[in-house]
C-alpha cells in the first residue's frame, strides 16, 4: 500500500471533536476573533510558559508583525540563516529591509553562532536577528541570545516547525524578544486552513503587535498604528483548541516514530549510506530529514515515489540562490553547509499516526535502491 508523505486525515476521533467544535462555532455568529481566540491564546500561553499568546492569521504575518513592531525597514538589516521555508526571509524584504544571509551549521542545519556573530561585526545597521528552530530541532539558544545581546539586537524566533520542542528542558520560543509560530495544517499542530500566532513576555510589545493584527485599531475607527489585517478565525480557533489538547502525544509518537526509523536504518545496514537526523533535547519531528549522497538523491527520490513512498526536499533552493534576492549580490561559497544540505536533503514521513508496517515499507524501498 502506499505510504504518504502526510496524512492528515487518520485520527478520526479528533476530527469529530474538530467537527462538533466548528459546527458549535459556525451556530455562534462569532466568526472572526471573540472567546474561542481567547481561550486558545490562554491554553497556548500555559502550554508553553509564556506571559503573551497572539494568534495570526499565518505563520508568516506572525513573523511580520514583529518586524513592523520595531519599526524596522529601509536600510535596516536583519541577520538569518540561509536555509529555511521562504517566510523567514521573505517577511525581512517585504518591510524594505535587507535580510542578511548566514551558513548553518552541520549538524542539526540551525544559524550558525559564529557565522552569525561575524555577519553582525559586518553589519552596518543590524536591527535584528530572526534564527529558525528548523524541522523541530532547537537552534543553540544560549549561545544566539549572547550574541544578540552583544550586538543590542533583538531575537526574533521562527518556531513555525517547533511547537513541542525543548531546549535544556524549557519550551521553544521563549527566550528571545518573540516567537513566530505557524499552525498551517501539514505543522504537528496543524489547524484547517492558514493560521499562526506570536508569543512574547514583554507586556508592551505584545500590546503593540495586538494592535497591529488589527490596522493598528485601538477603538473602533481610531487607528493608533498603521497595522494590518492579521486576525485568526474562530473556525481556526477552535479546530486548534482541539489539536493542542494531544500535542503531547503527537511530539511522542513523532519521537517514537525517530527511534523506530534509527533501528530500522541500523538493521538494513544503510547507516553508512544515509545521515540520519541528530536527537536534542527534545526534537519535535516535524520533518525527518535524511542527509544522502548527492549524487544518489534526485534517483532516490524517483525510486521512493515509484513505490508509492511519500517524500520531499527541504528545502532545494537556499535563500542566497532564490531568484528574487539576486539583487544582493550573495556568493554560494559562502554558504557551504547550506549548499550541501541542500543537495543532500530527502524528507520521510514521520506524521502522527504513521505505522510500523509503513517505516518498514518505507526502509525496505530505501534498501532495494542502495542495493
Amino acid at each position: 500500500m502506499p505510504v504518504p508523505l502526510i496524512d492528515l486525515t487518520r485520527d478520526k476521533a479528533q476530527l469529530a471533536e474538530i467537527e462538533a467544535a466548528v459546527v458549535r462555532v459556525v451556530r455562534s455568529g462569532q466568526y472572526i476573533l471573540g472567546p474561542e481566540v481567547e481561550n486558545l491564546e490562554r491554553e497556548l500561553q500555559q502550554y508553553l510558559g509564556v506571559k503573551h499568546a497572539l494568534t495570526m492569521s499565518s505563520g508568516t504575518d506572525a513573523l511580520l508583525a514583529p518586524l513592523m513592531a520595531l519599526g524596522i525597514g529601509p536600510g535596516d538589516e536583519v541577520v538569518l540563516p540561509t536555509y529555511s521555508f521562504f517566510a523567514t526571509a521573505g517577511v525581512v524584504a517585504r518591510v524594505g529591509a535587507k535580510p542578511v544571509f548566514v551558513d548553518v551549521e552541520p549538524t542539526w542545519l540551525n544559524i550558525d553562532p559564529q557565522r552569525l556573530e561575524d555577519a553582525l561585526k559586518a553589519c552596518k545597521r543590524p536591527k535584528a536577528v530572526m534564527a529558525v528552530h528548523l524541522f523541530g530541532a532547537s537552534f543553540d539558544v544560549d549561545a544566539v541570545l549572547g550574541i544578540c545581546r552583544k550586538f543590542s539586537v533583538p531575537l526574533i524566533e521562527d518556531a513555525a516547525q517547533a511547537i513541542g520542542t525543548k531546549h535544556k528542558g524549557r519550551m521553544a520560543g521563549g527566550d528571545g524578544l518573540c516567537a513566530g509560530w505557524s499552525t498551517f495544517p501539514t505543522k504537528n499542530m496543524g489547524g484547517i486552513g492558514d493560521g499562526g500566532f506570536l508569543t512574547t513576555n514583554d507586556d508592551q510589545f505584545a500590546a503593540t503587535c495586538k494592535l497591529l493584527r488589527n490596522h493598528g485599531q485601538a477603538e473602533l475607527y481610531k487607528h493608533n498604528l498603521i497595522g494590518g489585517n492579521f486576525r485568526m478565525d474562530a473556525i481556526q480557533a477552535t479546530a486548534l483548541r482541539v489539536r493542542l489538547k494531544d500535542m503531547e502525544k503527537v511530539t511522542a509518537a513523532r519521537r517514537t516514530n525517530a527511534e523506530r526509523y534509527r533501528r530500522l536504518f541500523a538493521e538494513a545496514r544503510l547507516l553508512d549510506w544515509a545521515k540520519l537526523p541528530t536527537d536534542t533535547d527534545r526534537h519535535a519531528y516535524h520533518q525527518f530529514v535524511l542527509r544522502v549522497p548527492k549524487d544518489k538523491r534526485d534517483a532516490a527520490i524517483t525510486h521512493l515515489r515509484a513505490q508509492g513512498i511519500g517524500c520531499a526536499v527541504y528545502y532545494p533552493i537556499p535563500f542566497h540562490r532564490q531568484p528574487c534576492f539576486a539583487y544582493l549580490g550573495a556568493d554560494p561559497k559562502h554558504f557551504p553547509i547550506a549548499e550541501q544540505a541542500a543537495a543532500e536533503a530527502l524528507a520521510l514521513p514521520i506524521f502522527q499516526g504513521l505505522t510500523e508496517a509503513e517505516q518498514i515499507d518505507v526502509v525496505g524501498a530505501l534498501a532495494k535502491f542502495v542495493r
